[in-house]
């Protein structure tokens, strides 16, 4: 009921459309600012499962994915034999991609990397913007961006540490989502409560 009562605001972001699914997405996690290391490694993993499709197809299977690659732990995902990639391609709950499955076991072991001499992935990828959200104000969704400056130099920067499927369109979507940018429409009512969260 909530749900449908937010999706007949007026000014709220179109993109969830009536998908209550993507509607609960958009309202609860799309634009809130994440600092957890293994969350942020979760999120941009999918959003690499992601490229060519749409992101209600990932959030679909988003349940599958996390029991298929254990939680998206990467100590326990560096660690997947041939064997396991082959039972992976066999598993109808994800996106059975041969080359997305292999970047997650080599994505793992680049997260690992950035934690061993880093200390902390979310500090790596917040350092982008100072280590807070950047606040936009479009009016519009015809005016949010699928690409910037920003997400160019953090793309180039992850695949620099031995990160896959990370394009800059890939990682803008990826920094919308966990709230390092906040492009909620200013008329959503989530620009302002996601704003007052920097």
């Amino acid at each position: 009921m909530a749900n449908k009562a937010m999706a007949s605001e007026a000014g709220r972001c179109p993109w969830p459309g009536e998908d209550p699914l993507y509607l609960a997405y958009h309202d609860e996690e799309w634009g809130v600012p994440e600092y957890d290391d293994r969350a942020l490694f979760e999120k941009l993993v999918l959003d690499g499962f992601q490229a060519g499709l749409s992101w209600i197809t990932i959030l679909r299977k988003r349940e599958s994915f996390r029991e298929a690659f254990d939680g998206f732990e990467p100590e326990r995902i560096v660690r997947y034999t041939p064997a396991r990639v082959e039972k992976l391609l066999k598993n109808p709950g994800i996106i059975r991609h041969r080359g997305k499955i292999e970047a997650t076991i080599g994505n793992a072991r680049a997260w690992l990397d950035i934690m061993e001499k880093d200390g902390s992935f979310a500090d790596f990828l917040w350092d982008f913007t100072d280590g807070k959200p950047q606040v936009n104000k479009w009016k519009r969704i015809g005016d949010v961006p699928a690409e910037t400056p920003m997400s160019i130099a953090m793309s180039k920067a992850l695949k620099a540490r031995g990160f896959k499927f990370c394009g800059p369109t890939i990682v803008y979507a990826f920094a919308q989502a966990v709230g390092i940018v906040n492009d909620h429409l200013v008329t959503c009512p989530r620009h302002a409560t996601c704003s007052a969260m920097v």
